[in-house]
């Protein structure tokens, strides 16, 4: 049987759609919000009512799941996004678009779950690593286009807005033309989001999911404010944003082989600290092309490795469950970055964004230093 069946490419070719509009908005609201000379601890709340949509998102959509399925859930999951899109342009200021990209949040944390977790049921134990690494390289080629598209498109409000919101209505088109069947529903219906948060022995997992949504839900939510700052145009900007997910997309395949070939824990120290020595890098206002470079490689590549440590702790049947626990974990470190660092920024100097992403890591670091047991290399799964 083919790893990449007809659902799965058709799943894929949406994911791709919606991660275009969610990378362009997601780069070009904070910078709309400078625009209109909002306060740095106001740009920082909008991108946390966001990721509060996110965890809002994951939480409800194990239940919708199971009892609409897969493509139905994937359908209103489009729906609720594109609402969201559409709302910044139907009211305008701080609270209303606080409201607006909460609503957005949900809808793109509910897309995730969907998509991962129709990969995963459509999935064996034999072909699920290929499809989870095809899952992120086709998110990271979406939100690098969608980088890339900022720079060579006018990016004001009103142009922008219109062709975000087709393409994310568009993106329902695919699943149109199959359906995604859950075979496995009943052993998942049984299996509880919580405990797998509880497990001991994947801990590391959950709390390398944490630190890698606090470092990339800062990178995305407060480096275009960042290099706003800075005097970047915003097709400059959409250009170095389009370079520090490239470099995650570059480091997908290697970082994984080397993962299964010496084990998750080697690999999770060297990744983090790297992305310490980035953080440095940039302080010390060193060549933004490589430093962004080596800092997307490494910060990029941290979560489908802490997810892989995870997943190979749990039994078939819980992987649905533990799916969905590790995003809950991104998504709560997602919301507490950009929250903090913004404050941060605003009370002392921009350059806390780094001290910030630099800090969190050195704590996973020590984490990771500390004796982990026996760990043995894994089936691929990053």
């Amino acid at each position: 049987m083919s790893t990449y069946t007809k659902p799965v490419m058709l799943l894929l070719c949406g994911l791709m759609l919606l991660t275009l509009a969610i990378a362009v908005l997601n780069t070009l609201v904070p910078l709309w919000l400078a625009h209109e000379n909002l306060p740095t601890w106001q740009v920082g709340m909008v991108g946390s009512s966001y990721f509060t949509g996110n965890l809002v998102g994951t939480l409800m959509t194990g239940w919708l799941i199971k009892r609409q399925g897969f493509n139905r859930s994937y359908y209103l999951a489009s729906l609720i996004f594109a609402a969201g899109c559409a709302g910044l342009g139907l009211m305008t200021g701080f609270w209303s678009w606080m409201m607006w990209r909460f609503i957005a949040g949900i809808g793109c944390a509910m897309i995730w779950v969907v998509v991962e977790s129709a990969l995963m049921c459509s999935g064996t134990s034999r072909n699920r690593g290929r499809l989870l690494a095809a899952y992120m390289m086709v998110y990271y080629v979406g939100t690098v286009l969608g980088q890339l598209m900022i720079s060579k498109m006018p990016t004001d409000l009103a142009s922008v807005l219109p062709w975000a919101t087709a393409l994310t209505l568009t993106a329902i088109l695919p699943l149109l033309f199959t359906r995604i069947v859950n075979d496995r529903s009943e052993n998942q219906e049984a299996t509880q989001v919580w405990p797998m948060l509880r497990l001991r022995h994947a801990r590391l997992g959950v709390n390398g999911c944490i630190i890698s949504g606090i470092v990339l839900g800062s990178l995305y939510g407060l480096m275009p404010l960042y290099l706003n700052h800075q005097g970047v145009s915003d097709a400059g900007i959409g250009f170095w944003m389009a370079v520090m997910v490239s470099a995650g997309i570059v480091g997908q395949w290697p970082v994984g082989r080397l993962a299964d070939r010496f084990g998750r824990l080697l690999v999770l120290r060297v990744q983090v600290f790297i992305v310490i020595l980035g953080c440095m890098a940039m302080l010390s206002h060193a060549a933004m092309g490589p430093t962004l470079f080596v800092l997307g490689a490494a910060g990029f590549t941290l979560y489908p490795v802490a997810m892989a440590w995870a997943c190979e702790k749990v039994e078939h049947h819980q992987l649905v469950a533990m799916n969905q626990a590790l995003l809950l974990s991104y998504t709560v470190g997602s919301l507490l970055g950009p929250t903090f660092t913004s404050m941060l920024m605003q009370s002392f100097s921009d350059s806390l964004l780094f001290v910030m992403i630099a800090g969190v890591a050195f704590v996973y670091l020590l984490m990771l230093l500390r004796k982990a047991g026996h760990h043995t290399t894994p089936v691929a799964h990053a």
